[in-house]
Formats: structure tokens, sequence, C-alpha cells
């Protein structure tokens, strides 16, 4: 899995259009550790509630805002003449491959769709990284026709 992948996932723990939150119990919380093959705390609960404040911080940070993550250090491991970056532990290892990802020049392609109903943590793979919709054919399609729909409705304006 890529560090992108990782980080989008994380990110998609939450499901605004179905109202899902993976962090909201133990169960689904563990599920989403062992399909991403990461190692699980003793204390899920105390984890959940860590994975959340990081995932809320680093959704704001895709929606274009400046945060600081100073209550999750990041690790650096030094083995084998080769240096990694992010520990053992799940919210290390999403925490390495955001700085992975952003010592590449590549965390600003991670972004939020920008629906309401939506908010989706896509990557956008475009040439210019000017993509705005998880999905041109869904998000996008449903917000040009909401534009084009308001352009012809009696009153509006035309330019």
């Amino acid at each position: 899995m890529t560090d992108a992948e990782l980080l989008v996932d994380f990110l998609n723990t939450l499901d605004v259009e179905e109202a899902v939150d993976l962090l909201d119990e133990d169960p689904a919380w563990l599920a989403w550790l062992r399909e991403h093959e990461l190692p699980a705390r003793d204390q899920p609960r105390r984890n959940r509630a860590e994975a959340r404040v990081l995932r809320d911080q680093l959704r704001a940070v895709a929606q274009g805002e400046q945060r600081a993550t100073t209550q999750f250090p990041l690790t650096l491991v030094l083995a084998d003449g080769e240096a990694r970056l992010g520990g053992e532990d799940a919210l290390e290892q999403v925490l390495g491959a955001v700085a992975r990802l952003a010592v590449r020049g590549e965390l600003p392609r991670v972004k939020i769709c920008p629906a309401d109903d939506c908010r989706w943590a896509f990557y956008d793979t475009s040439r210019n990284s000017s993509r705005q919709w998880c999905s041109m054919a869904v998000c996008g399609n449903r917000a040009k026709a909401r534009a084009h729909r308001a352009r012809q409705a009696p009153g509006a304006t035309s330019s």
C-alpha cells in the first residue's frame, strides 16, 4: 500500500455520505487496522480517541488549513543503515506516510471533496493537481447541474 493510499484510507474512516465513522466502535477500528495490516494497541478505545484527533487534524490539512500535530511525535527509526519515518504504532505509521508525502511535495494532492454531502478524501492524480471532486461523474456532475439550474432559474442574471 502506498503512503497516499494509507493516508486517504485513514481519512476516509469517516464517511459523511453514509454517516459512518469507523472510529466510533472498537470492533470497526480494529477491523480497519487488521485490513491495513497495522498493529493495534492494548487499549483500542484510547487509541481510537487519539486516531480521531489525528484524523480530524489531517482532514483539516487536506482542506488547505495549517495544523500542527504536536501531540503526535514522529519517530525516526535508524536500523541497518537506513532511516525510516514512522514507528511501529499504527498512528505513527500514518504520520510517517504523511511526512513522506510532504517531503516528496505530494501532500497537497491529498484533498477532501468539497461536496457537503460527500467530504470523501482522495488523491489528486491530475497532471497539474487541479482536481476538485472525488468523482467528476458523481459529485462534480451534481455541482455542475446545481449551478446550471441556478443560472436557468427565473430571475437569475446572466453575464
